[in-house]
């Protein structure tokens, strides 16, 4: 499974297969994609290697305890790295050559999803995030 930037200039690939895919409706994932929330497949952090472009990867940490790394060169939001799972990457599957492949299991931060967002799912869906466990 690969995938990258919209650019290009950064390529990534997993040699393992996905743990668990989500839609995340959190604040920060609106503001860094620009859309409603954004589809995440967590795998494990071994798995998941730049393969290209690393030097272009940039990294921010716009809440406590989670990093997002990004093409420095375009913009694009490429994964997320949450230091309370540090075994785990959460990779953006909107950035994978084939997204079909990563379908959601349920939706985390439920609390921020924007009000004229519906998605026609029978998901489950948590307040926060799953390990909270408020569904």
């Amino acid at each position: 499974m690969k995938g990258g930037c919209a650019c290009g200039a950064v390529r990534y690939r997993l040699s393992g297969d996905p743990i668990e895919t989500s839609w995340c409706h959190c604040r920060n994932c609106q503001r860094i994609s620009g859309a409603p929330g954004a589809v995440y497949t967590t795998v494990s952090r071994t798995d998941f290697e730049i393969s290209d472009g690393e030097t272009l990867v940039g990294r921010i940490r716009l809440s406590p305890g989670a990093e997002r790394l990004f093409c420095s060169r375009c913009g694009s939001p490429l994964a997320t790295l949450i230091e309370s799972e540090p075994d785990t990457v959460d990779v953006t599957v909107a950035t994978f050559d084939d997204p079909d492949g990563f379908e959601p299991e349920f939706h985390i931060f439920e609390r921020s999803r924007i009000g004229w967002f519906q998605t026609d799912d029978t998901l489950p869906r948590f307040a926060g995030s799953r390990k909270d466990s408020n569904q």
